[in-house]
């Protein structure tokens, strides 16, 4: 039986997003129903698909066998993507054998937010997701491919890629991970050094060397930020194989899993007989099933923005509502960095999805009858791929967390309730990552410092000006402001001060990492600055109240509404490192609640 709050919130979804999702499906049906497009193609159009096919080309001629679609974002300066290098072999490989075909169908851009935290290129962040989404669209408009497979893994990649796969929600998508890279310095340790070199403790040929011993190698980053939130949401989603997320890359289970997923694909497409295209997988029910997976694991910030964009690309409305209402019933049963000690290789290790998802399907506290790329229901990802004997199988997975510290069952969780938090109040709506966040943190009472700037806090921090409790707020940094930038770099400097003793939050209308930590930060809050929202109000020493506990993101000063709202110059924010490029993504964006996306809001 589904708990009574999550069929609630999935009855109310279904309701709200009939007027989209209904035309949304009868599209698909229609392109469905013309069948494969290179069928209709002139000679000269199939000659120019199949000249590059290689020892492909004659059977893609005069075959009636499938060709499946790769859509890859490959580059070999993100970790996490450059395994992604040797995909494309290998599934050509696995695809011949089983007698279809595989191409190249496009690449789309991955950007490193760890690159980029604190540097103008963070203003092109979020956009990314959208240009991937369209990156995607140009890449299958071909029209040759009668199922897909979607290389990607990071922060705006997969929510890009899913949006992207919608626009064709007719196809079968399947998306392959590349894995963890394996465990280096621990990340408390790297956060440690990360803080003495903010307060001038040690140098940065120390802090150098910290960060190189904590990313060392290839596959995602091993704390639980966006990137790997992204992992865990396409398993709880059905688009992943069961127990794919956490396997490290270059390893013969990895490739085993890679090919297995190529083939997989094609076998969903309209060729066989068990069509199952993307738009019936990812339906209400799935996107509540990802949105429990967040609120159970603690998942990135990130996503109370991307999901919602997600959605809405398959005609489905969520809203920040339906996030707090499932945070409410759904237990936190996961402790990974930086909610804990333990990196996602551990987690794995103590039991992973499989178990994470097997207890909150006991407890009712998933739809089970969803529809995945493994088949009905998400019985199937409580299982753990093995390779026996060269042959992939999956068999049941531990019914014990290994590790109690890591995971536990949902009736013995770390805290009762998700580790995100809905915050509203005369400021305006915001949300707040709590895992990570201590009891005695989560309310903050303070005067505010404004800033436009997170240089300007970081020189006001070196200048030695924040004494006293202080909620620090730095705005115009919302989606049409300017991209809407993570404020990572900030991390350092807010956890000193809370080490200090003080009482400190960051109040923003930008975002901060998928990896946000210890310090209260309530973020993403609607309406922006340059909306005339009431952050532009503030004024130095005004008092805020941010309560994560009762939810609350209230202006205690009296009059702070009657003020005209500030204004700043802006045009620094406007040139330089492909920031002329995106005048129309600030022109067009919606706002954070409902997805910051260019395409509707």
């Amino acid at each position: 039986m589904v708990h009574t709050v999550i069929a609630d919130v999935t009855k109310r979804i279904v309701n709200r997003s009939a007027d989209l999702r209904d035309p949304h499906m009868e599209r698909m049906d229609q392109a469905r129903s013309k069948g494969p497009a290179r069928a209709h193609l002139s000679c000269s159009g199939q000659a120019h698909a199949f000249a590059g096919a290689g020892e492909d080309q004659q059977s893609m001629a005069t075959g009636t066998a499938g060709n499946l679609g790769i859509v890859t974002a490959y580059n070999d300066m993100l970790s996490a993507h450059q395994p992604f290098e040797r995909y494309p072999e290998l599934i050509r490989h696995a695809i011949r054998a089983a007698g279809g075909t595989a191409q190249v169908a496009g690449g789309v851009p991955a950007m490193c937010d760890g690159v980029t935290q604190g540097e103008a290129g963070m203003e092109l962040s979020l956009f990314s997701r959208d240009v991937i989404a369209l990156a995607t669209g140009v890449a299958l408009s071909h029209n040759t491919f009668d199922a897909a497979v979607f290389l990607g893994v990071c922060d705006k990649i997969v929510p890009g890629l899913i949006i992207g796969a919608q626009a064709f929600g007719h196809l079968p998508a399947v998306f392959l991970p590349a894995g963890p890279m394996t465990s280096g310095l621990p990340n408390d340790e790297k956060a440690k050094v990360r803080q003495k070199f903010a307060a001038g403790e040690v140098g940065r040929e120390e802090l150098m060397a910290a960060e190189m011993a904590a990313y060392h190698g290839p596959g995602t980053c091993t704390f639980y930020g966006t990137a790997n939130t992204n992992q865990m949401l396409m398993e709880f989603m059905g688009l992943h194989l069961p127990g794919s997320s956490f396997v490290n890359p270059n390893t013969p289970l990895r490739d085993a899993l890679t090919e297995e997923g190529a083939r997989r694909a094609l076998s969903l497409s309209a060729l066989g007989n068990h069509y199952t295209p993307v738009c019936q997988i990812l339906d209400e029910r799935a996107f509540v099933n990802g949105i429990v997976g967040l609120m159970a694991t603690g998942g990135s910030t990130n996503l109370l923005i991307h999901l919602i964009a997600m959605a809405r690309a398959g005609g489905i409305v969520l809203d920040w509502q339906d996030f707090s209402d499932i945070s409410a019933v759904v237990p936190l049963v996961a402790r990974v960095y930086p909610n804990g000690l333990a990196d996602v290789n551990h987690y794995h290790a103590a039991g992973g999805l499989g178990y994470t998802i097997g207890t909150l399907l006991d407890n009712g506290l998933l739809h089970p009858d969803t529809l995945t790329v493994a088949g009905q229901g998400l019985q199937n990802y409580t299982k753990e791929p093995k390779l026996l004997e060269g042959d992939l199988v999956w068999q049941d997975g531990t019914e014990h967390s290994l590790n109690d510290k890591i995971l536990r069952t949902a009736k013995d969780p770390f805290q009762p309730t998700g580790g995100l938090s809905r915050l509203t109040g005369n400021l305006g709506t915001g949300v707040m990552k709590v895992s990570a966040v201590a009891p005695e943190h989560q309310v903050v009472e303070a005067p505010v410092r404004v800033f436009h700037d997170q240089d300007d806090v970081k020189t006001a921090f070196k200048a030695g000006e924040f004494t006293d409790d202080v909620i620090i707020v730095v705005r115009f940094q919302g989606p049409k402001a300017n991209g809407m930038p993570e404020l990572h770099s900030l991390t350092p400097i807010l956890s000193i001060l809370q080490g200090r003793g003080q009482k400190v939050a960051l109040v923003t209308d930008g975002r901060m990492s998928g990896a946000s930590g210890k310090v209260p930060a309530a973020i993403h809050v609607c309406p922006e600055a340059l909306d005339g929202g009431a952050i532009a109000r503030l004024h130095d020493g005004d008092i805020l109240r941010v309560d994560a506990v009762q939810g609350q993101l209230e202006i205690l000063t009296e009059g702070v509404l009657d003020r005209s709202p500030a204004t700043v110059d802006l045009s620094a924010n406007q040139h330089g490192v492909g920031r002329d490029l995106f005048g129309a993504f600030r022109q067009n964006v919606g706002s954070a609640d409902t997805g910051a996306s260019i395409f509707g809001a």
